[in-house]
């Protein structure tokens, strides 16, 4: 009897040794990552004079980015008003014989255009920020009202984006291996390669902001985001070995943004 005590007894501190290390590993010394964002973005503004261009204009060069025949719907990129370049702005969204052109919408990096028959939606990203190592969008959430003229119900800003990922993702260095984490749940761990960059920064080694685009080629659109590494030494972020992460959004019809699950995109 006493050694079936004594066994018992064992695996009762077995057990909640092991919870303990469950919790340990649950919370343990994760930090959060920081936002190279620090305000919302503005809006983009077409410069006046591209806007006298247009409005002058016989003829827009256009190309397309959707042609969506089965609803009767066209996206295009202007390009030129008449002879004059648009300096990389100008939308043009058509349903059936009616067109809507949105002057202030750049049409930089080749935007994505995607309509949800479903839903009514036509989802359309323009590039907020882009340069060496940078790529960041907005994104558009456009509908279609009374004589199938477009309008923008929503504007996703990056900005409020890149806010309500840093409310989730946490991380943990460990000499070289860095593990991200949404809340509680591991999400990925990699292992830093980079050698001549004098090691972590101390005070916030890691950061998102600079690489956040969008993915609307299903109709329901994900966000794509890629940490980057602050070391000591440079002055900008790095992304070498840095995973791309994606997470499904929706926009419920007050134009409130839902994140959803957090995944790893796997490397083409």
């Amino acid at each position: 009897m006493k050694r079936k005590s004594f066994i018992n007894l064992a695996m009762v501190v077995l057990a909640i040794g092991m919870m303990m290390a469950g919790c340990k590993t649950a919370g343990v010394n994760k930090k959060q990552l920081a936002g190279t964002m620090e305000e919302p973005m503005p809006s983009d503004t077409m410069p006046g004079n591209v806007q006298q261009a247009l409005a002058k204009s016989i003829k827009y060069h256009c190309h397309d980015l959707l042609n969506d025949s089965l609803n009767n719907i066209n996206v295009s990129s202007i390009d030129e008003a008449d002879q004059a370049s648009t300096e990389g702005y100008g939308i043009n969204v058509t349903k059936g014989a009616t067109t809507t052109t949105f002057t202030n919408i750049r049409n930089t990096r080749e935007p994505q255009a995607t309509y949800n028959a479903k839903t009514g939606d036509l989802w359309l990203t323009s590039t907020a920020m882009e340069g060496t190592g940078v790529r960041v969008d907005w994104l558009h959430q456009i509908r279609f009202g009374d004589n199938e003229l477009a309008y923008v119900k929503t504007e996703v800003n990056p900005y409020g984006v890149q806010q309500e990922l840093l409310q989730r993702l946490g991380y943990t260095i460990e000499g070289e291996t860095i593990s991200l984490y949404d809340g509680d749940k591991l999400l990925t761990t990699v292992t830093n390669t980079v050698k001549d960059m004098g090691g972590f920064d101390n005070e916030q080694p890691l950061w998102i902001g600079e690489q956040m685009h969008y993915d609307v080629s299903s109709g329901e659109p994900k966000v794509i985001f890629t940490p980057g590494v602050k070391y000591t030494t440079g002055l900008v972020l790095t992304y070498d070995d840095m995973p791309d992460l994606s997470v499904p959004i929706t926009i419920d019809e007050n134009g409130l943004l839902t994140l959803h699950e957090i995944t790893v995109v796997a490397k083409q």
